[in-house]
C-alpha cells in the first residue's frame, strides 16, 4: 500500500459571541449557538501522510516531534477520520502555524480545521462542508467554525449524537471590512487550556444565566453584523466576551487569563469608541486582546496599541476565508 498524502490549509477565528462549556464533552457540543469572524492571514498548514511503515503516529508542530501524550489529541482525531474511512494505517502529520500556539487565539480552532480537512482527503474521504464542520468539531469544538468561509454560525444542535450541531457561513469575507488588531500581551502557553476550562463552565454560578440569555445576544450581534451596525455590535461583542470571562473567573477553581496589560487595552478600546473612533474588544481563553475596528481605522488602532505599556505586538486580520486543500 502507497503513502496517502494531502495537506490542509485553514484560519484562525474570533467569536464575537462565545463558546464556553459543553453539554456533551465528548462529542464537543455546545450549551450555546455562537457567531465568529474566520482571520485572513492566520493560519495552520498541516500535512497528513498516511505510511504503511509506521508503527504509531507521528505528529511535528511547527517542526518539533509531540510526545504520545501531547499528541494524543491529534491521534484521537486520526482514529475518527480512519474509523469513517475504514483505514488502519498510521499517519505522519506535519503542522505550522503562523502565530502564537496556545495563548487565546485559536490555534486549536485552525489546527484541527485543517487537520480535519488534510486527514480526510488523505483517507479518500468525500465529506461535505458540513461533514467536515461536525467532524472537526469534535476534536475542538470552535474548529467547526474554521471549516466554513468568513462569518460563521454554530449551531448546539439538540440531536444527542450531534448530527446537528455544525457551522455554517452567515456572510462571505468581504460583506463588512472589518479589522481584528490582536494585541499580544503575552506569548506564553496557558497553563489551563480551553478544554479544561469548558469542563469547569457548569461549576460557576453565573453560567446559566450566561446560557439563558446567549440567544438575545447572539440575536443582537447578527443583526449588526448584518446591517454593519458597529456600534451595537461593539456593545453585544463587549458584552458577551465579559460575561464568558466572569464564568471563569468564578468556576471552582477559577480561571484568571487577564493581565495588567489585558485591563489596559480594555480601556482603552472602550475610551476609544467613546471619543469616536470605532473600536471595540473581545478576548478569548488568554491574555491577549482582539480589538475589532473597521479596515478604514486598523493601521490607527494597531499604531495605538503598539504604543500602550505591555504590548509586545499587534497582529492585524481581515476576514478570512475557510478550510481548504493546498495542491501541492
Amino acid at each position: 500500500m502507497q503513502i496517502r498524502k494531502a495537506t490542509g490549509f485553514a484560519n484562525s477565528n474570533i467569536a464575537f459571541i462565545k463558546y464556553w462549556g459543553n453539554r456533551d464533552h465528548a462529542l464537543r457540543l455546545p450549551v450555546n449557538d455562537s457567531l465568529s469572524m474566520n482571520l485572513d492571514g492566520l493560519h495552520t498548514r498541516t500535512t497528513v501522510a498516511f505510511d504503511p511503515s509506521l508503527t504509531a503516529d507521528v505528529v511535528a508542530l511547527g517542526g518539533q516531534i509531540q510526545s504520545p501524550e501531547s499528541s494524543k489529541r491529534v491521534s484521537d482525531h486520526l482514529d475518527r477520520v480512519r474509523a469513517l474511512a475504514g483505514l488502519k494505517t498510521f499517519a505522519r502529520v506535519e503542522s505550522e502555524n503562523n502565530f502564537p500556539t496556545g495563548a487565546g487565539i485559536a490555534s486549536s480552532a485552525s489546527g484541527f480545521a485543517a487537520l480535519t480537512v488534510a486527514a480526510g482527503a488523505a483517507a479518500g474521504l468525500a465529506l461535505s462542508e458540513r461533514e467536515l464542520s461536525i467532524l472537526a468539531r469534535q476534536g475542538s469544538g470552535s474548529a467547526s467554525r474554521s471549516i466554513p468561509s468568513g462569518f460563521v454560525e454554530w449551531k448546539t444542535g439538540s440531536n444527542p449524537d450531534g448530527r446537528d450541531s455544525f457551522a455554517f457561513s452567515v456572510a462571505a469575507p468581504d460583506h463588512w471590512a472589518l479589522a481584528d488588531c490582536i494585541a499580544i500581551v503575552s506569548s506564553a502557553h496557558k497553563e489551563v487550556g480551553s478544554t479544561g476550562g469548558h469542563a469547569l463552565a457548569r461549576t460557576s454560578p453565573l453560567q446559566q444565566a450566561r446560557i439563558e440569555d446567549a440567544p438575545r445576544r447572539l440575536n443582537l450581534c447578527r443583526e449588526a453584523l448584518l446591517a454593519r451596525d458597529f456600534e451595537k455590535f461593539a456593545e453585544a461583542v463587549e458584552e458577551d466576551s465579559t460575561m464568558m470571562h466572569a464564568i471563569m473567573m468564578t468556576s471552582r477553581p477559577p480561571l484568571y487569563y487577564w493581565l495588567p496589560p489585558t485591563l489596559a487595552v480594555m480601556d482603552a478600546a472602550r475610551k476609544w469608541r467613546a471619543n469616536g473612533l470605532p473600536a471595540c474588544f473581545t478576548i478569548d481563553a488568554g491574555p491577549n486582546v482582539h480589538v475589532l475596528t473597521l479596515a478604514a481605522h486598523a493601521s490607527d488602532v494597531a499604531s495605538r496599541l503598539r504604543a500602550l505599556p505591555g504590548v509586545q505586538n499587534v497582529l492585524v486580520a481581515a476576514p478570512g476565508g475557510g478550510a481548504s486543500l493546498i495542491n501541492e
